[in-house]
């Protein structure tokens, strides 16, 4: 067949076939979900800054008590902040093992393009979980950072006479 000129043939493994049928397919859904990854991020973040805004509220006589007491306003940050992170790798390690009981061993099947059927499996894999990790750890510092701000400037005297 090599030595043949009037035939063009193109060896590919089975694989690699049917990666370039669904490639345009493959990347729709790609984009559909970082799409949605987006908009729930932002919904997250809202989430992150209600959490620690009402978690600040509450603890308004501890932290001017503890600005009372000489502590500068980078360890109320630093404290503030910590919390926000640490509630946040909490929650993404929960997603994380809720993902993969959900979508552990699940297959889903469409059809493509000129009626052929599209299969694929759902995979957690560790890199889509570090993604997922470090997704989450962003979103805890983006929601914590204007509340620990807000932690580190409040008045002494006005978060005192509170409550």
């Amino acid at each position: 067949m090599a030595a043949e000129p009037r035939l063009s043939l193109d060896v590919l493994r089975e694989q690699d076939y049917f990666s370039g049928q669904t490639k345009d397919f493959r990347r729709t859904i790609g984009l559909l979900a970082g799409v949605v990854t987006a908009i729930m991020a932002l919904g997250a973040v809202f989430a992150a800054l209600n959490s620690m805004y009402a978690a600040v509220a509450a603890r308004g006589k501890e932290i001017a008590t503890l600005r009372a007491l000489g502590f500068g306003g980078l360890p109320v940050v630093v404290s503030v902040m910590t919390e926000a992170l640490l509630l946040a790798l909490v929650g993404g390690v929960l997603g994380a093992l809720i993902a993969y009981a959900l979508f552990i061993g699940l297959s889903v099947a469409t059809l493509g393009q000129n009626f052929t059927q599209v299969v694929f499996d759902f995979k957690v894999t560790p890199q889509l979980v570090a993604l997922g990790l470090i997704i989450a750890i962003v979103i805890g510092m983006i929601g914590g950072f204007m509340p620990a701000l807000r932690a580190a400037r409040l008045p002494v005297t006005v978060s005192l006479r509170e409550q």
